[in-house]
């Protein structure tokens, strides 16, 4: 199941039942889980864990260097988790070391073609990236994101879970869960109600869900004021203490 004109080096960890395509070059500290299929002129460099079961696809390149002019040849890796399915063109950096080292992406997670995950991110699970969408470094992407086509993340920006991201979106600041977003720069556009709706949260949910934004967004109350009003309702509703504790752990500020 590995073509003859692959280069793999020697000192690489390939598990069982692994395909690799035509003129792919897996790198020394690379290991790859059981089940997964590489495509034909996939570069893989190390150091690199890639889990079990994931498709990889033409012309991705993992594990590269991070573009960072602060980066020296330290020891710093890129971890993918399990099932997720990679597309053409697709990059993903190893970490560096004062970003702790480690690019991270979780399970089952869809990333289309030309999708650019820079250095020292981290992705969730069930995540969604569609064509050309970019993470800067130090970004972090928690589960069931979707980010529609060609949307660009500034650095150590970070995406609650559940968020949507409408096509062509500029975001220079935190996404809170459940948030939709549009626009250069990306603006509230109210909650991601029909992916919730899929994902099974039945409508109380989805309302609590709805309130938390109109006290956030529509309310006219400052930040510290809507925290006040969801510290209140989060007592009774996770979803809206999910809300309230990435708000309390910003650190670039709110899309407002």
């Amino acid at each position: 199941m590995i073509h003859p004109s692959a280069q793999i080096d020697p000192a690489a960890r390939i598990g069982k039942d692994v395909s690799i395509g035509a003129f792919c070059v897996i790198g020394a500290d690379v290991e790859i889980g059981d089940g997964t299929v590489i495509g034909p002129h996939v570069v893989i460099d190390g150091p690199t864990r890639i889990g079990r079961e994931n498709r990889i696809h033409s012309f991705a390149a993992l594990g590269g260097d991070p573009q960072d002019k602060k980066f020296h040849n330290e020891s710093a890796e890129l971890i993918i988790g399990d099932r997720n399915l990679i597309r053409e063109f697709v990059t993903f950096n190893r970490g560096t070391e004062d970003g702790g080292g480690v690019t991270r992406i979780g399970n089952d997670n869809w990333i289309m073609a030309y999708v650019h995950i820079a250095h020292d991110c981290i992705v969730g699970n069930n995540a969604v990236f569609a064509n050309a969408a970019s993470l800067a470094g130090h970004v972090t992407v928690e589960d069931y994101v979707i980010l529609g086509g060609f949307t660009l993340v500034h650095q150590f920006c970070q995406i609650g879970a559940h968020a949507f991201t409408s096509m062509g979106s500029v975001i220079n600041r935190d996404v809170p869960p459940f948030v939709t977003v549009a626009g250069t720069y990306a603006e509230p556009r109210g909650i991601n109600s029909e992916g919730l709706k899929r994902r099974g949260f039945d409508s109380a949910r989805i309302q609590s869900i709805k309130r938390a934004y109109r006290t956030i967004y529509k309310s006219g109350l400052g930040l510290a004021e809507a925290r006040s009003q969801l510290a209140e309702a989060a007592t009774t509703a996770p979803d809206v203490k999910l809300m309230l504790d990435f708000i309390e752990g910003s650190q670039r500020s709110l899309v407002r």
